[in-house]
């Protein structure tokens, strides 16, 4: 712990502190905690309702600020950024952490006021097929005013910094995800060790959800199939979900599960997750599931191998090749316990949390002198 007590950061652009929703909550979970130990006064900014403060995981020497927005699946980052730069505007902290290119538009704002900001690019969000085509032109243009307008940029996978190298002509610092390891959990009622098929996604086309559940129709003749995930709004993907698991009882969908040692049971115990994942860079429920030595078969992207490397299996996203490299690995046990392993030795190796949290504190450090210079 160091002995300086004076620095401040604001971390903007995700639900709050603490928060399970997503990649960027629970990387916050983490971060933030850590930047405490480590001499920095640490506020999150957050949306009404999405913290409890009786939450165990919350670490009472993080503040909390909670401002306001428009609760709705196009206008909720934006509108939502826009009240926390205003807020940080006038508390003005040292450095500001923004997660997501969405938050782009309110960069001039920080820069205005002398805040420099470090901020994560987070996906290539305007080839995501769940947006329309609005939604898309204003992801490319909050990544040209990130580009234009921040301080430093964070790059979860070395893929994606290369993209915006390209597009962007802006280089950064390469930051992955962490994964939490667990001693052994308790299994999931009538559930086996390695006798089921996982997967666990948002509810969205480019998570390979719809061909996934055209193969676990099929794969549930011979295996037990769990689903975590909903899209958050209802919808078409969740009422076939839904159907799914109503006409098959050995379809179980959990919907969204924010109990961590339950999702780390179904990982730790699943006989194979499949990660459809693709667009994206580094997933956090990728980087777990190796935490927890889930025997992976992904969907062959740039961004799964890279995190994979020879620890996983790849398949198109045919559902006939998903029934076929989802059933090989749930009739092989010999290579379900090589993939477990791998995936175990890959994420130490390469995917930890305290790697992850020095990294970011490096990265705030430096910004945040590199402005300082600049300004003198």
């Amino acid at each position: 712990m160091t002995d300086q007590k004076s620095k401040t950061v604001a971390i903007i652009g995700t639900r709050g502190y603490p928060s399970y929703y997503g990649g960027f909550e629970t990387a916050v979970r983490r971060i933030a905690p850590y930047l405490v130990d480590e001499g920095w006064d640490v506020t999150v900014y957050g949306r009404p309702g999405t913290t409890r403060d009786d939450d165990s995981d919350r670490d009472r020497r993080v503040s909390s600020v909670t401002t306001w927005g428009v609760e709705s699946q196009s206008l909720s980052t934006l509108s939502y950024g826009l009240s926390s730069a205003l807020h940080a505007f006038r508390a003005k902290p040292d450095v500001a952490l923004v997660m997501n290119v969405a938050n782009g538009f309110w960069l001039p704002l920080l820069k205005l006021r002398g805040i420099p900001t470090l901020v994560n690019v987070d996906g290539i969000e305007w080839e995501r097929a769940k947006w329309g085509r609005l939604a898309k032109t204003m992801f490319r243009a909050g990544a040209l005013a990130t580009a234009r307008w921040a301080t430093g940029l964070v790059f979860d996978a070395k893929a994606i910094g290369e993209r915006w190298r390209q597009d962007f002509s802006r280089d950064g610092f390469f930051i992955p995800y962490g994964g939490d390891a667990a001693e052994a959990l308790p299994i999931e009622d009538g559930l086996t060790h390695r006798g089921y098929v996982l997967v666990v996604a948002r509810f969205v086309p480019e998570n390979t959800i719809l061909e996934f559940v055209d193969a676990a129709g099929v794969l549930s003749e011979t295996h037990d199939v769990v689903i975590v995930g909903s899209s958050g709004y209802g919808g078409e993907i969740e009422e076939r979900v839904q159907a799914l698991a109503d006409a098959n009882s050995r379809v179980r969908w959990l919907g969204h599960v924010s109990d961590d040692a339950r999702l780390h049971a179904l990982w730790q115990h699943a006989g194979a997750y499949f990660h459809g994942h693709s667009v994206g860079g580094t997933n956090p429920a990728l980087v777990q599931a190796m935490a927890l030595g889930a025997p992976v078969i992904a969907r062959d992207t740039v961004y799964n191998r890279e995190v994979l490397g020879d620890a996983g299996e790849f398949v198109s996203p045919e559902v006939g090749d998903l029934i076929r490299g989802i059933t090989a690995v749930m009739d092989d046990p010999d290579r379900q316990e090589e993939l477990s392993a791998r995936a175990l030795a890959r994420g130490k190796a390469h995917y930890t949390w305290e790697g992850v949290c020095q990294a970011y504190e490096a990265a705030l450090v430096s910004v945040q002198k590199s402005s300082t210079t600049r300004r003198r």
